[in-house]
């Protein structure tokens, strides 16, 4: 950093924050007896309650005073806190429920100051941005807080401000951090197969991004690129012109936060549908941009009286590489299916487990652990039980939680408390497996269609009862429509790609020296409502057209046995 100081690093930087303080210890001092004194006492409670046998008694109290602790330290450890409650491989369950709690709420800073940063940082006086700024502020976190306001063309408008002196804080927290790291981690039974320092660099990186305000400007117009063609989903639009990196003005979304469930009732919303809308765009943001929402918590989920579900605070977002999101599609159709040993090799590739990982031991363990929190029906899993039942694995296995991965399971089991909110008999995979099936069925891409083909086929034979559950599955979804998808199933099969799908389909019409028709006129039953003749003929006579005579001459003894099976039902 050689003549820069904290306030001015722009982006995370361990070398030179380390090379600033190395020079200046005493400036680090009186902030690490402070943090030391902080957690020696509650080390020493801890110690305590083994010594008189009251470590059970005592574990929700303990639990609550490590929350109180985080929250007086300030705002780079109330992050800690927040990021902790997603990683059971560093924390144990006790502590991690009360970490969830952890709240961002914090005094409001002297509103002069924040006058005086808004002018400063915008280069021009309040009265010239502003024909109404709420006197103080509606809403006050760890690293800033926010103002409604209007500007002087009209539009209402959020305004955040950031705390004062918030870098050099921070950057002081992260080296301290960092340095008892390097120290503690031989001393820590973490199974995490990496230097502990890594964590920190890995939440330093996190956090530098998140006191952005420019990145986090970027971050919302790329969500809402996103979003462009859902009409079920609201970004609010930024203001650039009275933005910089410690203020952002974006528009004011007038909503209700989803845990309101009388105000958005009494709007004459319906609480299912909005559950609908924040699981779908949750998934599609995994599964589909690859680009999410990292921090779903109540605070940033509206319900817009129009019926769409609005998301504000786009500080903390993750980006998922192409792989990433096929392995993940792999892991819940493996999930679904129950193929276990498949599963520990996605766990693999995530980087759950180490690449020369045994996963021979980790098989069973897996089975226990997922039969039980998905139970005998499929709709008995959620998302909660099974970070609990893994918070248990992690001391017995290598398992470590990528902080990717913390981030992915931070927002899926806050999305689902939310959705409990609205619902306390909601389950997650009654929405978001639909959801999946429509996708898969639907195979936009070769990879997803491979995945489809690894749904329907195991151990080389057809699974009939399968591609039934997705088609059941699929149309309890308001957007599946079995025709688009039958044509281009239809299309898939007389490809130069579909050929193996061909023979196999047809080893498996006459498997076991039978003819399948039992199967098939299940099939036909469940979908012939939704494929009336005269749609059926449209499909087919398009595709026709769409092929080449050969294709024609080579399918044409199918089509006609296919249209004398229609015509007996």
């Amino acid at each position: 950093m050689g003549q820069y100081q904290p306030a001015q690093l722009k982006q995370y930087n361990p070398e030179a924050i380390a090379r600033y303080y190395r020079y200046r210890p005493w400036l680090a001092w009186g902030r690490l007896l402070r943090i030391i004194f902080s957690f020696a006492g509650f080390l020493l409670s801890l110690k305590w309650d083994e010594w008189q046998n009251q470590v059970e008694q005592n574990k929700g109290k303990r639990a609550t005073q490590l929350r109180q602790l985080l929250t007086n330290l300030g705002p780079t450890f109330i992050k800690v806190g927040q990021a902790l409650s997603t990683r059971p491989d560093l924390i144990r369950k006790d502590f991690l429920e009360e970490l969830v709690k952890l709240q961002d709420q914090l005094p409001p800073f002297d509103h002069d100051l924040a006058q005086h940063i808004i002018e400063t940082e915008l280069n021009r006086s309040i009265d010239e941005i502003f024909s109404e700024l709420s006197p103080k502020p509606v809403a006050a976190a760890s690293l800033g807080q926010v103002y409604r306001g209007r500007l002087i063309t009209g539009e209402e408008v959020a305004v955040k401000v950031q705390r004062p002196h918030l870098r050099p804080v921070i950057t002081k927290d992260l080296y301290l951090m960092r340095w008892a790291a390097t120290w503690l981690s031989p001393w820590l039974p973490l199974n995490l197969g990496h230097d502990l320092t890594l964590i920190v660099d890995e939440f330093g990186t996190k956090l530098f991004e998140e006191i952005d305000y420019m990145n986090e400007g970027r971050n919302a117009e790329k969500f809402a690129t996103n979003f462009r063609d859902d009409p079920q989903v609201k970004v609010p639009t930024i203001y650039w012109r009275y933005s910089s990196n410690r203020v952002l003005t974006l528009e004011w979304i007038n909503g209700f936060k989803l845990t309101d469930i009388q105000s958005i009732r009494q709007a004459g919303l319906d609480p299912e549908t909005i559950i609908q809308i924040g699981v779908t765009s949750g998934l599609q943001q995994l599964l589909e941009h690859g680009f999410f929402h990292a921090d779903p918590h109540p605070g940033n989920l509206f319900a817009v009286p129009d019926g769409r579900m609005a998301y504000i605070d786009f500080g903390m977002m993750d980006q998922l590489e192409e792989t990433t999101k096929e392995t993940l599609v792999d892991a819940l159709v493996h999930l679904v299916n129950k193929d276990y040993t498949d599963l520990a090799e996605d766990f693999v590739k995530l980087g759950f487990l180490a690449p020369k990982t045994n996963i021979a031991p980790i098989v069973p363990a897996l089975e226990a652990v997922l039969g039980n929190a998905i139970g005998k029906n499929v709709g008995d899993f959620n998302f909660k039980t099974i970070t609990d039942e893994f918070s248990e694995l992690m001391y017995e296995y290598p398992f470590r939680v990528p902080a990717k991965f913390a981030l992915i399971i931070r927002s899926l089991v806050t999305q689902e408390g939310i959705a409990l909110t609205l619902n306390p008999n909601f389950k997650i995979v009654e929405v978001g497996y639909p959801y999946i099936a429509r996708r898969l069925l639907t195979g936009e891409s070769p990879a997803l269609r491979r995945r489809l083909l690894n749904v329907l086929f195991k151990d080389g034979k057809f699974q009939w009862q399968r591609l039934e559950n997705l088609i059941s599955i699929a149309r309890t979804d308001q957007q599946f429509d079995v025709v688009p998808t039958a044509r281009m199933g239809l299309q898939y099969l007389l490809s130069e790609e579909g050929k193996f799908l061909r023979r196999q389909l047809v080893l498996a019409l006459t498997e076991d020296d039978r003819l399948h028709t039992d199967e098939v006129q299940r099939l036909w039953d469940l979908v012939k409502d939704d494929l009336p003749p005269n749609r059926l003929l449209n499909v087919a006579v398009g595709i026709l057209t769409e092929l080449s005579r050969e294709s024609v001459a080579a399918i044409l003894p199918k089509a006609t046995s296919l249209i004398s099976f229609t015509e007996k039902q």
